[in-house]
C-alpha cells in the first residue's frame, strides 16, 4: 500500500466513522431520551420533539469529535458502541413501559 492509499484509507474511515458512528450514537441517544422521559410521564409527542432538538445538537457535536480523536478505533467504539447500549437501553425501558 503507497502512502497516498494509506492517507486515502485513514481520511474515508474517519469520515465514515464520523458520519454512520454519529448517526448510530444520535440515534440511540434519540432512543434512550424518548423512552426515558416517557417513562418518567412525558406525553410522548413533547418527548419525541425534546429528543429530537437534543439529537440536533449532540450530532454536530459527535460528528466534531470524531475528527478531534487520535484513534479512529477508539471514535468507532464510543460511537458505535454507545448508540447499540443506548438502543438496548431504550428497548428494555420500552418493555418495562409496556408490561
Amino acid at each position: 500500500m503507497t502512502k497516498l492509499d494509506h492517507l486515502n484509507y485513514l481520511l474515508i474511515s474517519r469520515i465514515l466513522s464520523a458520519v454512520l458512528g454519529g448517526y448510530l450514537f444520535t440515534w440511540g441517544f434519540t432512543a434512550v431520551g424518548i423512552a426515558g422521559l416517557v417513562a418518567v410521564g412525558v406525553d410522548f409527542h413533547e418527548a419525541e420533539t425534546a429528543a429530537l432538538i437534543m439529537a440536533f445538537l449532540v450530532f454536530p457535536g459527535v460528528f466534531l469529535w470524531a475528527f478531534a480523536c487520535r484513534r479512529v478505533a477508539v471514535v468507532w467504539t464510543v460511537l458505535a458502541g454507545g448508540g447499540a447500549l443506548m438502543t438496548l437501553a431504550a428497548r428494555g425501558i420500552q418493555q418495562s413501559i409496556l408490561v
